[in-house]
């Protein structure tokens, strides 16, 4: 065998290499990628059924999805919105939205507003609050975000939708009254925000885009 012959079958030696080795990370990424996906979709379901009981629905919240533009209403660009319902009828919505004025940054949440305008609850998913600031908002560490539980634009009545510090009924934090107050704020909002749109809410078309 010449150095030719030598020479030609170690770069097809090599060149079968790089075509396998490359296969292999591109079935590793897809692989990988499928699997961070499924994990993030069962973590938000966990999320959502938290707020909105499975048991309550006959649906997938997470294909029953819209996103509207409603930056002088919420704050924030866009806004997902998760819908529940059973039987066709509608339940509950789950915002995901952002509190854009927290202490530290922004801070992302999930409030439930029912049907029936109640609150199904609100969790932090989210934040850059300093160590102290941020467990307050954490449910594994503080109860503060289960305060939200049950209330709605009537029960505290809409001028009561405040910080103790400012009159309304909410606790602050020890020190601290920015983040409290910000996230109030945004819940009130919120459920301003879909009382006011309620029924473009439930809509049944998946793209639209809602405007205020």
């Amino acid at each position: 065998m010449n150095n030719r012959h030598a020479i030609l079958i170690a770069a097809a030696i090599l060149a079968s290499f790089a075509v396998l080795g490359t296969s292999l990370v591109t079935m590793t990424h897809a692989f990988t990628k499928e699997r961070i996906e499924l994990n993030e979709r069962e973590a938000l379901l966990r999320s959502l059924h938290a707020l909105v009981p499975s048991e309550s629905i006959d649906n997938d919240m997470i294909s029953d999805v819209i996103t509207v533009s409603a930056k002088d209403s919420l704050g924030w660009d866009e806004t997902t919105v998760y819908r529940g319902r059973k039987q066709e009828q509608p339940v509950a919505v789950v915002l995901n939205t952002v509190v854009p004025n927290g202490y530290s940054g922004p801070i992302k949440l999930l409030v439930a507003v029912r049907y029936d305008g109640t609150l199904g609850g609100v969790r932090v998913i989210s934040h850059k609050e300093t160590p102290g600031l941020g467990d307050k908002l954490e449910e594994s560490r503080s109860d503060w975000i289960y305060s939200f539980n049950g209330k709605s634009l009537h029960n505290p009545p809409l001028k009561k939708w405040g910080v103790k510090r400012d009159g309304g009924v909410f606790d602050q934090f020890t020190g601290a009254t920015v983040t409290p107050r910000a996230i109030v704020q945004a819940v009130k909002k919120t459920l301003l925000y879909v009382r006011d749109n309620k029924d473009a809410l439930y809509d049944r078309s998946p793209t639209i885009e809602h405007k205020g």
